[in-house]
């Protein structure tokens, strides 16, 4: 590989490379400089013979210079931190990884700078090096767990990158799958490099700053020591490395050395020795003292080494082999060129060594060590820091984990889910095979644990200097979990509410259990801890819930879940599976999410939609950040786990199942519970159901509510029947079928046909005759019973006015006005204007957001989670027939229902008078605020490609059409609706094409993510009017129509201009 590329490679393809990336001149410059040590044959390795051992070196329990806290004033503190632990299994920055107590790395160095600064009395600074893998998860954990912290001028610097280099040709290397492949980390070498290209270095010297103390984010006994700051001053060496004393845990790791020919220190890596040095390269007793990686560097000195090198600092070059895609070991071979920063010890002159406690080194580099620090065998101490506990007599345990069952965190994670074991009397443990421990196990003296068994087994109590064969122990019986191998399935990107696909895909082999694993795999890797709390599971019975339902249970007890709330029947609405998540208890039970089964208003059947949702801690959908690592996880999946024999859970009926372990280690609990309890509760506690029954029972008022043999079945009788004293002929098509009884259960004039002709309407809504009555109060819900329509006699109420109307009236309900009346209202963008009119009139904070509940989510909970306003209580909604508020994080179809009769209630207050109507309610909303004119027409089941074709010409088209003049119309504005989110900044683009007249008319053309099958265009016209209240909405709106079919050409995109519902 050497000699016959050396005379060939040229550093100009990485210069080029480099420079197009924008990479600094000194990281370049010092990459040129081990890259040429690279070429001209230099393998990077220290012979044995060209080094002699050190001798002593000072130890810092020997100083006796008194502390001089001047000094801190010159003072910055330094954390390397751009690793991702991949070699443990980790994609994040490792320093995120749960240290001991709750605490991660950055907590308790977070918890150390703060505490540090509070002993010395001064404001020490505080800097940290992150990569470009590592910088923004960082960045993000600063702003939320300390933004004191976050916002100090000069908190990161950012990690240089390099190119990985062909092992043959030393050209830089290419990804095609992935570009990113194509870059490595230069090592923490890289640290002179940063300092210099950034600037810092001289804006520190400029600052006054002359001693940097530098250490590893892992490293969290490296703490500013004040008694050995000032020996570094009063020594005035230029560089001076902690080392301490090599024992057998160390052996293979580098140590400090004295090159023969020059007497310089130097340091020597274990990739830089020769095999056949091995021997003495491990020899403790000849090289007694190793690197801690914590540093003392003169910035001033290092200033005069980069301007004696011309812009860099030199250094050894150290050399791994590797393949340029980390999980392909197919892919091109390629060479990552790294340098290490104590190796810069042989750069200065003037530098030296002392000899720390190892109270000062206790970094975690493989679970060994993570195992050791999260166990009783370390403390922390009152200023955060990681100490060996004083009942190991001063000697820590030595842990040796079988390193092909627990390389990885999740290994050792999954090994103690029950609790980390005692090690404070253990002087050795050595674990061979799979095995469970918990907080009950106990291992003293020296102890050997082996496992020839393929499952997992527990073990408990004290284990006593003994070596124990577990492989014929007893094992988990029905909670053993499986691991079942299986492959990416395409297709399985969630959208805004969940997968949608056909039944019969979901049913195909592992479709649902890859995407459930996936889910479980993104909610643990976002830090929830499956075995604490309850995962909650329903839906709204669609064909197939039964099954699924089954397969989530046993899906959850192979990843640890320890208890389910399932609904019974499997049925839960949306909603109340929001509601359960946030109100059902105790604490110690409290949910921490839940799948939700539904498709929503698509069909259901064999034939027809299946759906899956995850809903997060909070009540609401998952959000984006989780749905995309879940997405990748579908990409990239190679098998699930599944408890194939835990029992089937009889969901028919309330109760309780437990399902023990056979060897006694843990159980499971599902729970079969009431589905309307805790929903039908949280709605009793918002409105005034003692005036609701006043309304419903005056002779002059009727009442139909239609669930449309959705799931809201259980829930309408629940209320109406049960709570409000009503008969059970109000309430139509109450049992839940899994195909909706061959209907389309979405609540609206086309498909709520039953319904629409009881209350006098045709499916434009528009009055026909009817023979006897028509009731005052018309309602319907969709499958999953999260939308609603609003109806009174003869009388459509659009969902934006139904909004609009909502939000006017908020305080006649109790849940308003005895918080102090609203804060905020939001409505999605396709939504007609009438609430803006509201909101502007009262003084409300107003939102334009994207379609999906997610972004009003992100508005309820500014302040709970976010840190920000409080926009509670809070009102919002979607043109498609989504209502709600803050009680849930879910839109709720039965509280925009008990939402309007709690209106009517408050207008009706004496029966004797007669009845105000929603007809009358909404006429005088009209009458107060002007009409928005408004209709959707929906293109169902398009071809997608032309569809988006559509889309794409139109948006292409927004600076041409701006400004031009279409009919009586001018188009203000033609754009694609963008969104930045105002409480975690996120931005929302592409979300509708938008033309915005000169007169405040609006044509919107979007493409629909709730479709199952196809493509949903939909097409929203308003127009707003403050004289002319009872024009027919198609005459009101006939020339903007007109103007939206020519705009969008749907006719030559799609192959038709009729669409198959108009709202």
């Amino acid at each position: 590989m050497g000699k016959n590329n050396s005379n060939m490679a040229s550093f100009e393809p990485c210069r080029t490379k480099m420079e197009k990336e924008g990479i600094a001149q000194s990281a370049i410059s010092a990459f040129e400089s081990t890259f040429n040590s690279l070429v001209s044959g230099n393998t990077g390795i220290i012979p044995e013979s060209t080094i002699t051992p050190v001798p002593e070196l000072v130890h810092t329990d020997s100083i006796s210079t008194a502390p001089d806290s001047a000094l801190l004033s010159e003072t910055v503190v330094l954390k390397l931190n751009g690793g991702l632990g991949t070699g443990m299994g980790l994609d994040k920055a490792k320093s995120l990884l749960e240290v001991k107590n709750g605490d991660t790395f950055l907590d308790l160095t977070a918890k150390q700078v703060m505490c540090m600064r509070k002993e010395f009395g001064q404001n020490v600074k505080f800097m940290l090096m992150n990569s470009f893998s590592t910088s923004d998860d960082t960045l993000e954990f600063f702003q939320t767990k300390y933004p004191s912290l976050a916002a100090e001028e000069g908190l990161e610097m950012l990690q240089n990158k390099v190119p990985k280099l062909d092992a043959t040709t030393y050209v830089p290397a290419t990804c095609e799958s992935d570009p990113s492949n194509e870059w490595c980390p230069p090592g923490h070498g890289d640290l002179y490099a940063a300092l210099i290209g950034s600037g810092r270095l001289d804006a520190l010297l400029e600052g006054g700053y002359k001693y940097m103390f530098v250490s590893n984010s892992d490293n969290l006994g490296a703490t500013l020591d004040l008694s050995i700051l000032t020996h570094f001053a009063t020594t005035d060496a230029s560089f001076m490395m902690e080392c301490c004393e090599r024992t057998e845990n160390d052996k293979k790791g580098g140590h400090l050395a004295i090159r023969n020919s020059d007497k310089h220190l130097i340091l020597r890596e274990s990739a830089m020795c020769a095999d056949e040095d091995e021997e003495s390269f491990q020899d403790i007793s000849k090289h007694r003292f190793f690197n801690t990686n914590n540093l003392w560097i003169r910035l001033d000195k290092l200033k005069e080494i980069v301007e004696k090198f011309g812009g860099y600092i030199p250094l050894p070059m150290i050399l791994n082999s590797k393949t340029v895609d980390p999980k392909d070991d197919n892919s091109q071979k390629v060479i990552q060129l790294e340098t290490a920063m104590g190796a810069a010890i042989e750069c200065f002159e003037g530098a030296s060594a002392v000899v720390v406690p190892r109270t000062r080194f206790a970094p975690v580099k493989k679970c060994n060590d993570l195992l050791l620090l999260r166990s009783d065998a370390y403390i922390i101490t009152d200023d955060f820091r990681p100490v060996l506990n004083p009942a190991c007599g001063g000697a820590a345990p030595v842990v040796d984990l079988d390193s092909k069952k627990y390389k990885m965190v999740g290994q050792l994670e999954e090994a103690t889910k029950a609790g980390v074991p005692s090690l404070v009397d253990c002087k050795r443990l050595t674990i061979k095979g799979v095995v469970r421990m918990g907080r009950s196990t106990r291992f003293v003296g020296d102890v050997s644990i082996t496992n020839k068994s393929d499952e997992s087994k527990f073990i408990s109590g004290k284990i006593e200097n003994a070596a124990l064969d577990v492989s014929e122990n007893i094992g988990l019986g029905a909670l053993k979990p499986s691991v079942v191998a299986t492959a990416p399935i395409a297709g399985q990107k969630p959208g805004t509410s969940g997968l949608r696909k056909k039944t019969k895909e979901f049913m195909s082999e592992n479709y649902l259990n890859n995407f459930v694993q996936s889910v479980l795999d993104a909610v643990v890797a976002g830090g929830t801890n499956l075995s604490e709390g309850t995962l909650v599971v329903g839906g709204d019975g669609r064909y197939y819930n039964d099954k699924a339902i089954q397969t989530i249970i046993k899906m959850g007890v192979a990843n640890g879940v320890k208890r389910f709330w399932i609904g019974e029947n499997g049925l839960l609405s949306t909603p109340a599976v929001s509601a359960m998540i946030r109100e059902r208890g105790p604490v110690w039970q409290k949910a921490f999410g839940a799948f939700i089964l539904t498709a929503s208003h698509n069909p259901g059947g064999p034939e027809e939609d299946f759906g899956i949702k995850y809903n997060t801690q909070n009540g609401g959908p998952a959000p984006e950040y989780l749905m995309e690592a879940t997405y990748a996880n579908t990409t990239s999946i190679k098998n699930y786990k599944i408890c194939s024999e835990f029992p089937e859970i009889d969901i028919a009926k309330p109760g309780c199942t437990s399902v023990a372990a056979d060897d006694g280690s843990s159980s499971v609990v599902v729970e079969v519970i009431p589905s309307t309890e805790s929903h039908v509760a949280l709605l009793k506690s918002i409105f005034d159901f003692g005036a609701i029954k006043s309304l419903l029972d005056r002779e002059d008022f009727t009442m139909i509510y239609d669930s449309m043999h959705g799931v809201n079945g259980p829930f309408s009788k629940a209320i109406f029947v049960d709570e409000l004293g009503q008969p059970e002929s109000v309430l139509m098509n109450q049992i839940p079928k899994d195909d909706f009884n061959g209907g389309h259960a979405d609540p609206n004039l086309t498909y709520a046909k039953e319904l629409v002709a009881i209350m006098g309407l045709d499916k434009k809504g528009n009055k026909i005759d009817v023979s006897g009555s028509v009731p005052s109060f018309g309602a319907a819900a969709d499958g999953d019973g999260d939308r609603n329509m609003i109806l009174g006699s003869q009388f459509f109420v659009t969902p934006s006015d139904s909004l609009a109307v909502l939000v006017a009236n908020a305080n006649c309900i109790p849940f308003f006005s005895t918080q102090g009346g609203l804060k905020a209202v939001a409505r999605s963008m396709p939504t007609s204007g009438a609430v803006d009119l509201v909101a502007k009139d009262l003084n409300l904070d107003f939102f334009e957001t994207p379609t999906g509940w997610k972004f009003f989510g992100n508005l309820m909970d500014s302040k709970c989670i976010f840190k920000g306003k409080d926009y509670t209580p809070f009102i919002c909604g979607e043109e498609s027939f989504g209502t709600g508020s803050d009680h849930v994080r879910e839109k709720d179809g039965i509280w925009a229902v008990l939402a309007w009769l709690n209106v009517l209630a408050a207008h009706n207050p004496d029966p004797s008078k007669a009845l105000v109507t929603v007809e009358d309610i909404v006429r005088k909303h009209w009458a107060t605020y002007g009409r928005n004119y408004y209709c959707r027409w929906d293109f169902e089941g398009m071809d997608a490609a032309g569809a988006n074709a559509m889309m794409d010409k139109m948006r292409a088209d927004t600076a041409a059409n701006t400004g031009r003049t279409v009919g009586s119309y001018t188009i203000a504005t033609a754009d694609d609706f963008k969104y930045v989110d105002p409480v975690d900044g996120s931005v929302a683009q592409k979300q509708g094409i938008r033309f915005l007249m000169a007169d405040g008319s609006r044509i919107i053309f979007r493409l629909s993510g709730t479709a199952g099958s196809g493509a949903t265009v939909r097409m929203y016209i308003e127009q707003y009017e403050t004289e002319k209240l009872d024009l027919a909405v198609a005459d009101a709106l006939k020339e903007l129509t007109t103007i939206a079919l020519s705009l969008c050409d749907i006719k030559t995109f799609c192959g038709t201009e009729t669409p198959t519902v108009i709202t």
